[in-house]
């Protein structure tokens, strides 16, 4: 990353986090938004000889990407269990628009999940590229009805020993955390979690609808990729699906690579759920924008099909190779406002995983920013005023 004193993006159409508002600047200190104003007012200013002035001639100015379920993206990803990976993750991501991410560590043996753990949060302050928001575990304690690709050799019963091993090992920097709210001491490990400030997630779970809202009463409110690996909608139970359609106050990722879910699908979460329940993640993988004969996702040979990774064994979903910035270009061709696209991106997951000052173009908050231009095309990543990326002429 490359820092200056001061920066001005101006002539920018601004994707704020809450309004777009065009022909704007954005004037960069010390790493936050300092100012946001015209670009009237920007040709009246008078700066210090040392702020860079950059024309973005157009193009789109958001905040950063924020991706809070991600295995491993670029050939790099948590089942490594060392350090170099996730920071060579962050490096990747950030010329991809993200700033702030949660490397997702899969159900696997006590000691691969410790040391997977371990790797993230000793990452933690070195990144040179999107910074670690915190780990999220997927599992272990979910259904093994609903396992997607998971390996059912290492879901576990809810134990809260482990647990809190887990939370030890982490240094308190677990983020969020994938869980079935059906399973016998949910309630339990539901106040822990909340107590340790860890956002709880229903996901590869069979849970009825009963369960959902006993999920909800213990502070389960988000959920991990909607409709993929949870009980179906039926009319007579509802199921997860549809606690999730029925409930505003329940949150939920989608992945929009067109694949995971039809884009009718989402058309209809677009008409149901409040805009600021809806949260944007690729659940992308290691080979994810890798370039290479032979692919694997959590030590297991994958391959690229039709738009996403299937397991050679036996052709089962493994993941997904989507991008932010691919899905959010994704959403707006399926007919979501762009503004809105980029809130599911970035302002929305702030709030719902307490990330503070992130998420927002507006004084006072981190500069974490995205310049794209009308095509997705990326030019510029900053995180905290530094840049990432950039290909802008100053």
């Amino acid at each position: 990353m490359s820092a200056v004193p001061g920066i001005c993006l101006h002539n920018a159409t601004l994707l704020a986090g809450y309004a777009q508002m065009d022909r704007c600047a954005v004037y960069i200190e010390d790493g936050r938004i300092a100012d946001v104003f015209s670009e009237r007012r920007y040709q009246k200013k008078t700066f210090h000889p040392s702020v860079k002035q950059i024309d973005v001639h157009g193009s789109f100015v958001a905040p950063g990407f924020i991706d809070t379920h991600i295995h491993g993206f670029a050939g790099y990803g948590t089942e490594d269990k060392s350090v170099e990976a996730i920071l060579a993750m962050s490096v990747e991501l950030g010329r991809f628009g993200v700033t702030s991410f949660c490397p997702t560590i899969y159900p696997m043996t006590v000691a691969d999940m410790e040391a997977s753990i371990t790797a993230c949060v000793d990452a933690m302050g070195h990144e040179r590229g999107a910074r670690i928001a915190g780990v999220h575990l997927e599992g272990p304690f979910i259904s093994p009805q609903r396992l997607g690709v998971q390996n059912p050799a290492h879901i576990k019963a809810v134990d809260m020993e482990l647990m809190e091993r887990l939370h030890a090992v982490a240094r308190g920097n677990i983020c969020n955390m994938t869980v079935a709210p059906e399973l016998k001491g949910m309630r339990e490990l539901a106040l822990f979690c909340i107590s340790h400030n860890i956002v709880l997630q229903a996901g590869h779970t069979n849970a009825t609808y009963e369960n959902m809202l006993e999920g909800m009463q213990a502070g389960i409110l988000h959920s991990t990729h909607f409709f993929n690996a949870m009980s179906r909608l039926h009319h007579r139970d509802p199921g997860a699906v549809g606690a999730i359609l029925i409930h505003p106050e329940l949150s939920c990722e989608i992945i929009a690579d067109g694949k995971h879910v039809h884009p009718d699908l989402i058309r209809l979460l677009m008409r149901d759920k409040p805009q600021d329940k809806v949260v944007l993640v690729t659940d992308a993988l290691k080979p994810t924008e890798q370039h290479a004969c032979i692919l694997y996702a959590n030590n297991e040979e994958v391959e690229f099909v039709d738009g996403l990774f299937q397991r050679k064994s036996d052709g089962v979903i493994a993941g997904s190779a989507l991008t932010m910035i691919r899905g959010v270009q994704n959403l707006v061709e399926w007919g979501v406002p762009l503004q809105q696209a980029v809130k599911f991106a970035s302002a929305n997951p702030a709030k719902i995983m307490q990330l503070g000052k992130r998420g927002q173009l507006v004084p006072g908050h981190e500069a974490d920013i995205v310049v794209f231009n009308q095509s997705f095309d990326i030019q510029a990543v900053l995180r905290a005023g530094c840049f990432i990326r950039n290909e802008l002429a100053e």
